[in-house]
């Protein structure tokens, strides 16, 4: 009998979630109820998915709501009544039109004008779908109404929105809180009515006992009301499924991909080869994701045809099929892939792609996908409030001070000595903790679907410009709705462009095919990068943990690079495998240690779980659960299902079967610990695969062609590091670097030869109308010849052109910069900028005679360090002191325990958590002659002597030892004081 009811979808308004409106539906005896939240269908399937735990008969609608005010409920009498209610919503959200008063004539769907607004608006027709809903609290207006005659239009409408005081409380400060208001300012009008609460069924229909031509209709129109989703062990795929006509079409054409493809791939594929792939169609086909298969082809088939690189990872790099027709460059067979992580008999879900294109192409591709197949939308994501978030907003909803919510914030207070508001500040920020804020999009989910996206949800338009469901992931595949993993980086822009440069810089330099990823992994150039951990610039591998890694490993072949992927992740650093992994690796001997079923069962990565695939043959083989249950438990790791109760009944049977199988109590304990370790953390082994080959395409450039790598790199954002680390790698490598310059720089880094010019883009205060006024200027009718021709010929005023002087970007002129300072205020006529106009004539300049200003290399670096953010020099160039003793990085190994000082210039720094809770710090220098070295701050040492900014500090401390990776385990350290700026010293 309720037909109007919210949950917290509602967005800032509801107060509680679908599964809680359910609940309160069962404790009041109500067995029929419709979810309508505000010009929202964000929990409708998850409603209809959960509705039948409580024996309750779901229906689904909108609350349409122009602000605040109702101006009607829309009920879906079926599915394609629920398509009609979204797609009006659509229409009206993505286009920022007014929902307006009247409803339009829907063929399936019921429509129920409040009592209020009806009075309002006098409506004197209502269409057959029409009806008017009257509350508990409207029954005593109902008999003075002329619409009280209406017998057979009238229904109950009490809506839901709170279950107690507590619940409106909260409404009235998510109101305020959307509103961006205090809670005293709060309209009445944009708030709800504290009397919108569930009755007891019984109590609902005594309240309407004198009406009981209401009570009738409304269970006649509820009556009308039947919406099917089908979902777990019962949905099928609502994914597109025919990639042309029909099944059998979509399986021929994917043959002859197949047929095609395998002579590129295996030029003599053997019989191992050939029979994985036709088990592989076999499957494919049988579990009917042919569509699947041909849609992420025509997507990566495309990005080719556009000259787009792409990196195809995620399980779908366990399958050979992929692999041959393009969708993945990684090897199944070479790696030993499990092809069942990826499609087995048992999963009901597509396998999963996720297709890596550059950051820069990746919204064309997208666009592509939008123009090619009819149904398809972005996934959204719900940004919910956090705990801090929501003391924050509650904070400035009370009117707190900013100082009083800062304080609440950092948590450093005694519940004793806060005021009453305060404590209502965070006594409802623990309520409203969890609550969905606004619907946001998916980093990466596309769904292209069999049906209108308006079948399933209303969307919405945000930013990016493409209509966005309203509901997330874990729904998406509750319902069968499977994504489609569109993702960008930079690592693949970065290749691109490199090559790009190459072809510019060196156009005879012999140059390889960047997809010959297998003569990359046999160079022995490259792999000796990887074991000497001088990968900087390189995608993936270039962290400073990724770097001590690759150390401890030796790592110097794909395999290698493969197996560290996958083990810097959390989830094997947190169970302690990590160090036994580089122990076995580097010991044989050690690996007798490993358990002999365990060996069997992971022989290449020595009997440790490092992959997700060896969690499922984990259960499979050790703890005998079959391949669905496996599938499940790999679901878990994900994070998605770990509240669910299969995977608690999973884990029960996982301990069951292996003390049935008499294992000792202690091995259950570690490999069960091992498999939890890995929650939210694993990696698919052809994940890490994937990540290995555009590593090693990287590598290769870095190896043959660093200096335009290094360009390319610092022209997509750099990585990892801050830009000037990058150009101190290139100035390692040979390069010679130059601040901008009027005639030779770009936007962004040039090369010549083994010059690179900055760009103009470095430059923060320039403003890009002029960068592009003096690029287009200089395109268009050459060089500038002079400071004078440049004044001439570019609108620029003296603030922006002090900027190019102050940054030396005239030296060409050979006219000292200060001395161009003078120039440019006597030249621009005091600082007033230039008409855009074009001059007809010429006028010919005065000559001015300025005095013999001196100038250093320090005033240049501050220069620089203001202008840039950074020196072209190294830090070590400016210290003000010289550095006394100290050792070098290379040779930390001859000191192993033994207390040294080495002078390093701080690159990167980053916190981390003791097992006490405290914290502490790991850094990473560089000393003089340019080489990394790491130092462990321990809390003691960090509080002694903190680490503040970018500078040359004396690090003194002593030289640890892990796994042949040295470091420095810091006592103390000391910034060293800088030159000061000559231009501001005092004079004597």
């Amino acid at each position: 009998m309720y037909i109007n009811c919210h949950s917290y979808y509602s967005l800032n308004y509801g107060s509680f979630s679908e599964t809680t409106l359910l609940e309160l539906a069962q404790e009041n005896h109500v067995t029929t109820l419709a979810l309508t939240d505000i010009n929202n269908t964000s929990a409708c399937l998850n409603f209809i998915r959960c509705a039948k735990d409580f024996n309750i008969k779901p229906i689904v609608g909108i609350d349409f709501r122009q602000g605040t005010a109702q101006q009607y409920v829309g009920l879906a009498k079926n599915n394609s009544g629920f398509q009609e209610l979204n797609a009006f919503l659509s229409h009206h959200l993505s286009q920022g039109i007014d929902i307006p008063p009247e409803a339009p004539m829907f063929k399936n769907a019921l429509v129920i004008y409040p009592f209020e607004k009806v009075l309002r608006l006098e409506k004197t027709s209502f269409k057959e779908h029409e009806f008017i809903g009257v509350s508990v609290a409207e029954l005593r207006k109902l008999p003075f109404s002329k619409y009280c005659g209406l017998k057979d239009k009238l229904v109950i409408q009490q809506t839901v929105s709170f279950r107690n005081k507590r619940d409106f409380n909260t409404h009235r400060l998510l109101r305020a809180i959307g509103l961006n208001t205090l809670l005293s300012k709060l309209p009445q009008d944009e708030q709800g009515t504290e009397t919108d609460v569930m009755l007891p069924y019984e109590q609902l229909l005594e309240s309407y006992k004198e009406f009981p031509h209401l009570i009738e209709n409304t269970k006649k129109l509820m009556a009308q009301c039947h919406i099917e989703f089908s979902f777990g062990n019962d949905r099928r795929s609502q994914n597109q499924q025919y990639y042309y006509h029909s099944k059998e079409e979509d399986y021929e054409r994917l043959k002859k991909l197949c047929e095609a493809g395998l002579p590129k791939r295996y030029p003599h594929p053997t019989a191992q080869v050939k029979e994985r792939m036709l088990r592989e169609l076999k499957i494919i086909y049988e579990l009917e994701f042919v569509s699947y298969f041909l849609i992420n082809h025509d997507i990566v088939s495309y990005a080719a045809s556009k000259d787009y690189p792409h990196v195809g990872r995620g399980s779908g790099a366990n399958s050979i099929v992929a692999y041959i027709i393009g969708i993945t460059d990684v090897d199944p067979i070479e790696l030993d892939l499990y092809f069942e992580r990826f499609i087995n008999p048992y999963r009901t879900s597509p396998p999963d792609f996720d297709i890596d294109f550059s950051w820069k192409e990746r919204d064309d591709v997208t666009t592509y996908i939008f123009r090619r197949f009819p149904n398809v939308a972005l996934l959204a994501t719900y940004n919910t409030f956090k705990y801090r978030a929501a003391v924050r907003e509650l904070g400035k909803v009370f009117g707190l001070p900013k100082e009083e919510i800062d304080k609440l914030c950092s948590g450093h207070y005694s519940l004793d000595t806060l005021d009453q508001l305060s404590q209502l500040v965070l006594k409802y920020a623990s309520w409203i903790q969890g609550f969905p804020n606004y619907i946001s999009v998916h980093s990466s989910g596309i769904l292209i679907l069999d049906k209108p996206i308006h079948y399933y949800s209303a969307t919405t338009l945000p930013p990016k410009g493409f209509p966005t469901v309203q509901f997330d992931m874990i729904i998406a595949e509750d319902v069968g709705i499977f994504k489609f993993d569109i993702l960008g980086q930079r690592g693949l822009a970065k290749i691109k462009d490199a090559i790009a440069i190459i072809r510019q810089n060196q156009p005879n330099a012999p140059l390889m095919d960047i997809r010959n990823v297998a003569y990359f992994k046999a160079d022995k150039k490259i792999n000796a990068l990887l074991q000497q951990g001088q990968a900087v610039g390189a995608y993936y591998v270039e962290s400073p943990a990724m770097r001590g890694l690759l150390k401890k490993l030796q790592t110097q072949d794909y395999l290698g690079l493969v197996a560290a992927s996958s083990i810097i992740r959390p989830g094997v650093s947190s169970s302690g495998m990590k160090n036994e992994y580089i122990l076995r690796q580097r010991m044989p001997e050690r690996r007798k240690q490993a358990n002999p079923i365990l060996w069997k069962i992971m022989p290449e990565t020595y009997g440790i779980m490092v992959y997700q695939e060896d969690v499922l043959k984990v259960a499979h083989h050790f703890a005998g659960l079959d391949l669905g249950e496996a599938d499940v438990l790999r679901r878990g790791m994900s994070g998605k299902f770990r509240s669910r109760e299969e995977f608690a009944a999973v884990e029960e049977k996982f301990i069951a079967n292996c003390k049935a199988k008499d294992y000792p109590e202690s091995l259950i304990k570690e490999v069960w610990e091992q498999i939890k370790s890995f929650a939210g953390y694993a990696f698919a082994k052809g994940h890490s695969a994937s990540y290995a080959v555009e590593s090693y395409q990287s590598l290769y450039l870095k190896c043959y062609f660093p200096l335009e790598f290094m360009v390319a790199v610092l022209n997509n954002g750099g990585g990892f590091y801050d830009a000037e680390l990058y150009i101190q790698e290139a100035k390692k490598w040979g390069a010679t670097i130059h601040a901008p310059c009027i005639n030779l720089s770009d936007h962004p880094n040039v090369i010549y030869g083994k010059e690179i010019y900055l760009g103009f883009g470095y430059l923060k205060s320039l403003e890009k109308l002029v960068i592009q006024r003096l690029l287009s200027e200089r395109q268009l009718h050459g060089p500038y010849r002079s400071f004078d021709d440049f004044i001439d010929r570019v609108p620029i005023s003296l603030e922006q052109l002090s900027l190019l002087v102050r940054i030396n970007a005239f030296r060409f002129t050979g006219i000292p910069k200060k001395e161009l300072l003078w120039h440019a205020i006597f030249k621009t006529k005091a600082n007033k900028e230039k008409s855009p106009q074009a001059s007809l004539f010429v006028a010919k300049h005065r000559a001015f005679t300025i005095p013999t200003l001196e100038s250093n290399p320090i005033e240049e670096a501050y220069d620089q360090i203001e202008l840039l953010g950074f020196p072209l020099c190294t830090y070590f160039d400016m210290v003000a002191q010289d550095l006394q003793g100290g050792i070098m990085a290379n040779e930390l190994y001859k000191h192993k325990n033994k207390e040294v000082l080495v002078y390093g210039a701080m690159v990167h720094t980053r916190y981390n958590t003791t097992s006490k809770g405290d914290r502490m710090r790991f850094t990473t220098m560089l000393d003089r002659e340019g080489n990394f070295f790491d130092c462990v701050h321990f809390p003691l040492a960090m509080a002694k002597s903190p680490i503040h900014g970018k500078g040359v500090y004396a690090c003194y401390g002593t030289v640890t030892e892990e796994f042949g990776f040295y470091s420095l385990t810091v006592s103390w350290t000391k910034k060293l004081p800088l030159q000061n700026d000559p231009r501001y010293q005092q004079a004597v």
